[in-house]
């Protein structure tokens, strides 16, 4: 299970249940239907934490880009992308605690924070992902500007 948080305002977030067999790409799906979002972006999820804030090694963080953001590739020489709809959530080897960040709409920049709650083997036959938990009300993809 993964929470995710909207930064900036911690009370509003979800809990996602997914299979292992699943994509970072099936993972921001859900995020997009959770937070009630209507109007497709580019998106990126980053490890251990976005551009912003550099690991404690002082390396590039690893990013996961969605394919449509992978074909406008002007990145500094140290900057590593890949695929979010080619990578498989086992293969990332998410612990428990475990935090990274996703980044939606690169214009009005959604930030979330997603931590690992729970590892757990599920049915496979089962329907994944699943929406387990909702709290707080979504804010409006566009908030209006006379407010």
């Amino acid at each position: 299970m993964i929470k995710v948080n909207l930064k900036g305002n911690r009370g509003v977030w979800r809990s996602l249940l997914f299979r292992g067999d699943q994509t970072l790409d099936d993972l921001h799906e859900m995020i997009y239907l959770a937070f009630d979002r209507y109007d497709e972006h580019l998106y990126s999820f980053y490890f251990p934490k976005g551009p912003t804030r550099q690991n404690k090694s002082g390396l590039q963080p690893k990013e996961y880009a969605s394919p449509m953001s992978l074909e406008e590739q002007n990145l500094p020489n140290d900057q590593q992308r890949f695929n979010a709809a080619k990578t498989i959530l086992d293969e990332l080897k998410l612990r428990v605690g475990q935090t990274f960040e996703y980044l939606f709409d690169f214009g009005d920049m959604w930030w979330h924070e997603l931590k690992v709650v729970e590892i757990e083997r599920v049915d496979p036959k089962g329907k994944f992902p699943i929406i387990v938990e909702r709290h707080g009300e979504s804010p409006q993809q566009y908030p209006d500007d006379d407010e």
